[in-house]
C-alpha cells in the first residue's frame, strides 16, 4: 500500500536561528530528495490546514499559547517567558515564523491520522515533537503534535491506539498526557541515560507501556533482539486498531546527540514490521541532528548527481569535518551494523518487566 505524504511549504523555510541542532535545513532536504528521486506522487500528497487556538487549547494551556504567539509576533521572548515557558532559550529559541511552523506541524499530524482512519499509512516527516508540554516548550518542541494525532484517532472511536517511539530520546510529553487513558498503549526504545531521563523499565503504566532504555552503542543485532523479544510481542498482544510510529533518526550512527549506532536499514525494518501489525499507521519523523543521515531513505545504489548535490549543500556545526562519512553524500542505505550481543543488553531483555506483564 502506497503511503500518503503530508507536508507543507512552511517546513522549507529557515528555522531555529543559527547554531541550533535543528538549524540544518533537514526538512527541506528530505522533501528535495523525495522530488529529485521521483518519489512524490501528487495524488497521495496532502497539505494540512493550520489549526487555530480552539484546537490547540485542547492540550496546551491558553496562557502558554498566548506567550508563544506574542513571542513570534514581536520576535523576542521576555525574561518571564524564558523562565516560565522556556521560550527564547538556547534550547527553544524564538525565530521568524515559529507560531505558524509549530501549528503546521500539529496540523500535519492530525491530517495524517485522519487520512488513515479508513485504513492505510501516512507519513509526516516533520512530525514528532514529543517533548512539548501543556504549558511549556521543551526539548526543541513547542507544541506536541503526536498528542493531537492520537487524539484524532480516539475521536474517531478507536479504543486501542498504540504510540511506538523509536527516537533516541524518550517521549516524555506523550507518555505523561496518556498515562491514565486506557485506550492508549505506549512503547519506546530509547537510549539509557539520555535526556529527558524518563522511560524507565519500571514505567509500565499497569501493563499499558513498555519502556526499553538501551545502552550506548547499540548495534543492529542487539536492536533486532530487543524488537523480537520485547517490542513485537507487546504490539501483537494489544492488537492495535491504529499504530503511530515516531521514527527518530537520532538513533542512527553518526548523530551528534546520541550514542546509538544503528543503520537506517535497521530503523526502517523496525518501522515496516511495526506498521504491518495494524490496519492504520501514522509515521512521524521525530528527531535527528545529523542532516545527512536524517535525510536518508530506503533505496540501494549510488544516488543520482542532483540528489548528491542536495546533500552536499547541507552543513552541521555539531559534526566535525573529519567525522563526516563520504558515503553520507553518495548513498542512502547504510551498511548493516551487525555486532555481538553484549551482556548488558542480554540482561536488560532477560530482566525486563515485559517478560512477566500481561498488556491486556
Amino acid at each position: 500500500m502506497q503511503p500518503f505524504l503530508v507536508t507543507h511549504d512552511i517546513f522549507r523555510r529557515p528555522a531555529f536561528g543559527r547554531h541550533h541542532p535543528l538549524a540544518t535545513g533537514r526538512q527541506a532536504a528530505v522533501m528535495d530528495l523525495i522530488d529529485a528521486l521521483g518519489w512524490r506522487d501528487p495524488a497521495l500528497t496532502r497539505v494540512p490546514d493550520i489549526p487555530g487556538r480552539a484546537v490547540l487549547e485542547r492540550f496546551h494551556a491558553r496562557e502558554y499559547l498566548d506567550a508563544l504567539e506574542q513571542a513570534d509576533a514581536t520576535g523576542r521572548a521576555t525574561a518571564e517567558m524564558r523562565a516560565r515557558y522556556n521560550l527564547g532559550t538556547m534550547e527553544c529559541p524564538v525565530f521568524a515564523g515559529l507560531w505558524d511552523r509549530a501549528r503546521a506541524t500539529v496540523g500535519g499530524s492530525m491530517l495524517a491520522a485522519e487520512l488513515v482512519l479508513a485504513g492505510g499509512v501516512a507519513f509526516h516527516p516533520t512530525g514528532g515533537t514529543h517533548h512539548g508540554m501543556p504549558g511549556r516548550a521543551s526539548g526543541f518542541c513547542y507544541l506536541n503534535d503526536p498528542v493531537f494525532a492520537v487524539q484524532r484517532l480516539l475521536d474517531a472511536g478507536l479504543t486501542r491506539v498504540l504510540h511506538v517511539d523509536l527516537d533516541a530520546h524518550h517521549g516524555d510529553g506523550v507518555e505523561a498526557v496518556f498515562a491514565d487513558d486506557p485506550r492508549v498503549l505506549l512503547a519506546s526504545i530509547h537510549e539509557d541515560g539520555r535526556w529527558p531521563g524518563t522511560g524507565r523499565v519500571t514505567d509500565t503504566l499497569g501493563g499499558r507501556a513498555v519502556n526499553v532504555p538501551v545502552p550506548r552503542g547499540i548495534n543492529d543485532t542487539e536492536y533486532a533482539l530487543v524488537l523480537d523479544d520485547l517490542m513485537m510481542p507487546f504490539v501483537r498482544s494489544v492488537e492495535p486498531e491504529a499504530i503511530l510510529v515516531l521514527l527518530g533518526a537520532d538513533g542512527l550512527a553518526g548523530d551528534p546527540l546520541s550514542a546509538m549506532r544503528l543503520s537506517n536499514t535497521a530503523l526502517w525494518t523496525a518501522c515496516r514490521e511495526l506498521i504491518a501489525l495494524a490496519p492504520r499507521a501514522v509515521i512521524l519523523g521525530g528527531g535527528g541532528y545529523n542532516p545527512w543521515t536524517t535525510a536518508g531513505h530506503d533505496i540501494g545504489g549510488a544516488l543520482p548527481d542532483d540528489a548528491q548535490a542536495i546533500l552536499s549543500k547541507l552543513d552541521c556545526d555539531l559534526v566535525d569535518d573529519e567525522d563526516r562519512d563520504p558515503l553520507w553524500l553518495t548513498t542512502l542505505v547504510d551498511a548493516p551494523n551487525a555486532g555481538p550481543i553484549r551482556p548488558d543488553v542480554a540482561e536488560l531483555i532477560e530482566r525486563h518487566p515485559m517478560r512477566a506483564q500481561s498488556p491486556r
